[in-house]
């Protein structure tokens, strides 16, 4: 029987806490398709059929789009919801100053991916998160070294990814910059958006349920939030209300929602007042 290896590179799926996304409901289905491809029972005879007919078995995927828009989460909530471990690539890893090193790292990544999968009861998932650099478009001009180096890896990692038969998932901030040879060989590509008016009050009356359903309808509309971003304001909210025994009032949730939007270096500037009542 097979065991369940501790790393320190691996993230159990019962230690992924549960979360709630909000999406529109076109991506809501092509994660749920994703999800229901990725469930044992399901995983188990698409591998089978697609063995059968001498098609590569592996599952690929690569969540891209704006920052703070939940790529990463929605690929820890998969792998949650199918009870499947993920193995981390430390990108600050990946590359080396030493002529033929990044290549070898590379390798390893692969190698080492496969011993631990092997010693699994279900198959993990490994992934490279804000992989930006790995799956941009190749320099074809350039004869510098560091060019040289950056297309040697990308050539290592397209031949693993050809010969893959686990589950490769990874996500960037890339948006029209995908490589065509790396876009081949995602089997899905799935875009995230950041969050319309309706979708972004739903986050912030999550994330921050004292807010009244119109007080967030209003943030919503004068700030352009991702998720991440309100979900550091909701944060300052918490650690606000520990410090001063009490929610911010309206001007000081504003504050905090355009010291979050000026770090996206952007001229907009909320117009109007929050209603006094939260």
């Amino acid at each position: 029987k097979k065991r369940v290896v501790s790393r320190q590179d691996v993230l159990q799926s019962d230690q992924i806490p549960e979360k709630k996304l909000f999406f529109d409901a076109d991506l809501q289905q092509k994660l749920r398709l994703l999800e229901q491809t990725l469930s044992a029972e399901n995983l188990a005879r698409i591998r089978e059929r697609l063995k059968g007919k001498n098609m590569p078995e592996g599952i690929s995927a690569i969540f891209y789009g704006p920052p703070g828009t939940g790529k990463t989460e929605s690929v820890l909530q998969i792998a949650r919801k199918t009870g499947r471990s993920v193995m981390w690539v430390d990108m600050s890893n990946t590359k080396s100053m030493f002529y033929g090193e990044s290549e070898k790292k590379i390798s390893a990544i692969f190698r080492n991916y496969k011993e631990f999968a092997e010693n699994c009861e279900t198959l993990p998932i490994l992934l490279f998160n804000e992989a930006d650099a790995l799956f941009s478009t190749r320099n074809k001009q350039s004869s510098s070294p560091v060019f040289q180096t950056e297309n040697a890896i990308q050539n290592i990692l397209l031949e693993k990814m050809e010969k893959f038969t686990g589950i490769l998932m990874a996500t960037t901030n890339l948006e029209g910059n995908l490589d065509p040879a790396f876009d081949r060989r995602f089997l899905y590509k799935i875009g995230f958006l950041e969050p319309d008016l309706p979708i972004r009050a739903h986050i912030l009356r999550d994330k921050i349920p004292q807010l009244e359903p119109a007080s967030a309808a209003l943030l919503a509309g004068q700030f352009r939030f991702s998720g991440g971003m309100i979900e550091n304001l909701a944060r300052k909210c918490e650690m606000y209300e520990i410090l001063n025994g009490r929610f911010p009032n309206s001007q000081e949730l504003l504050q905090f929602a355009d010291e979050e939007e000026n770090m996206r270096k952007k001229d907009h500037k909320p117009i109007g007042f929050m209603p006094a009542a939260f």
